[in-house]
Formats: structure tokens, C-alpha cells, sequence
């Protein structure tokens, strides 16, 4: 089996979301269904299929956190150390064309959100960064067509 890297963080975020799953939203659809088969017809009745599918995708949900937390490789980056950009890494980037700087934390694809600076090791980004060092200049072909930036700086934290 494949592992996932991830962080200690995405890691927790995953055993915070199956608690929440199990504790919180397994018993309340539960109940819904409960409830939903007590006004009688079933087959007309939009309640139960409304739990039912909830539930389905609740059952769905824990099985992937359940796969994923099983192939996990948890990685520490404050454990890591080095000249050359890696999984863990938060590198500062500048764009060649607009000198427009920015900074991103390269993490796992459960927890990439670009929004907060995260983005995932599969990105077209991450995947031309990895292996460079502070001052390479770096050609990424993204979606929206291609990009030069140049790596500012780079630590593990």
C-alpha cells in the first residue's frame, strides 16, 4: 500500500474529524432515521431518504479517514533541516514577471489549502520546487499557463 505523507497537523485534523464523525454524527443520523421510519411509508417518505443518504456518506467518509490515517507517514517538519526544498518545507517565492512575493508550506494533499499558504506535494508548484535551493529560479506550468518564480528562502518549521 501506498503511504500518505502528511503532517502532525493534518494527521490530528483527520482524527478530529472521525471523533466528530463517530460521537457527534453517526448518533444524529441514527436518530433521524429513527424518526424518519416512525411517519409511516418509507418509500415516500424524503426524511428517511435525506438520513439515509447522510448516513451513507458518513460511513464513506470514515472509511477513506480510516485508509488514510492507516497509510499515514506522519513527517515533523521541524525535524528536517537542509539547503534543498522538500516535503515539510515553507519556501518564499517570488514571481519573476510580477515581483509579486508568496509564501507556501508544502504539506500533504488532505491538508493543502491554498488560501492558508498550504499547498500539496502533487501540485504543479510543489512537484517543480522539489530538490531546488535559495536563489534557483523555478519554471512551473500551471493551468493557467506558465510561470517563473524564484525562491527567495526556504526553512522547515
Amino acid at each position: 500500500m501506498e503511504k500518505v505523507p502528511m503532517t502532525k497537523v493534518g494527521y490530528q485534523m483527520l482524527e478530529t474529524e472521525i471523533k466528530q464523525l463517530k460521537s457527534v454524527e453517526r448518533p444524529a443520523v441514527v436518530k433521524a432515521i429513527s424518526e424518519a421510519r416512525e411517519h409511516g411509508d418509507l418509500s415516500e417518505n424524503a426524511e428517511y431518504h435525506a438520513a439515509k443518504e447522510r448516513q451513507s456518506f458518513i460511513e464513506g467518509r470514515l472509511m477513506e479517514i480510516e485508509s488514510l490515517i492507516g497509510r499515514a507517514q506522519v513527517i515533523d517538519p521541524t525535524t528536517l533541516s537542509g539547503d534543498q526544498i522538500k516535503f515539510g518545507a515553507t519556501v518564499r517565492l517570488v514571481d519573476e514577471d510580477t515581483d509579486e512575493e508568496a509564501t507556501y508550506r508544502i504539506v500533504g494533499e488532505i491538508e493543502a489549502d491554498v488560501k492558508e499558504g498550504r499547498i500539496s506535494i502533487t501540485s504543479p508548484i510543489a512537484r517543480a520546487l522539489i530538490g531546488k535551493e535559495v536563489g534557483d529560479s523555478v519554471e512551473v506550468n500551471t493551468p493557467g499557463g506558465g510561470r517563473s518564480y524564484e525562491v527567495l528562502a526556504l526553512e522547515f518549521k
